[in-house]
């Protein structure tokens, strides 16, 4: 998908004010990548590709939930702060452990007049908060983050989980330890990329 691609399958999805607020937290993420080390400055110039539409993709794989929602290591705000720009009425929480990148993280929902962000500053393995889905980009292998994470869940989250090529080796060793639904689907934006969508997930 290129950056052209990218911004219209977005366009002909979301609202004009949705797609100016994308707009404006792509500036954000410009502006404060010249600060501390947010994205890959190789990225810089196809956020929407990169990093927005393969943020947003997320949110028909959660159906009709709204939240809450817990996003880990958002980092720059992929995807959780996308997905709360573009669906404002979610309940959305940010988990990310680093004090810059959390700052960073509450100013920008403020910046860009999101009141349903809160932001906490810890690791996840310490977060009681219970989560309708729980995403995470790029963080630990599959069979991990079920076990840092899991008392985030219940039997009915939904686990979204952006992933590599080697997406199903990653569920093939999951399913070792734990029991679910688990399903691999095709990004959109880059051949070589994998969402992995789990339900139903308890260990064995």
């Amino acid at each position: 998908m290129t950056e052209k691609e990218a911004r219209t399958w977005a366009e002909t999805r979301f609202s004009a004010d949705v797609i100016d607020r994308l707009d404006c937290f792509a500036a954000i993420v410009v502006e404060q990548s010249a600060l501390q080390n947010l994205v890959a400055p190789s990225t810089l110039e196809s956020l929407w590709n990169r990093h927005i539409v393969d943020s947003l993709q997320l949110l028909p794989l959660a159906g009709e939930v709204r939240g809450p929602w817990i996003d880990i290591g958002t980092g720059a705000g992929f995807p959780g702060l996308a997905i709360a720009v573009a669906c404002p009425e979610c309940e959305m929480v940010l988990v990310e452990p680093r004090r810059l990148r959390a700052d960073y993280l509450r100013s920008a929902a403020i910046r860009l007049g999101l009141g349903r962000v809160e932001v906490i500053q810890d690791k996840i393995e310490r977060v009681s908060r219970k989560a309708a889905v729980i995403s995470a980009r790029a963080v630990a292998p599959i069979e991990r983050l079920l076990a840092s994470a899991g008392q985030c869940a219940d039997s009915g989250t939904t686990w979204l989980l952006p992933k590599g090529k080697t997406a199903p080796e990653e569920v093939a060793q999951a399913r070792r330890r734990w029991h679910g639904m688990f399903h691999v689907e095709q990004s959109l934006t880059d051949p070589e990329s994998r969402i992995v969508i789990a339900s139903g997930v308890r260990p064995r």
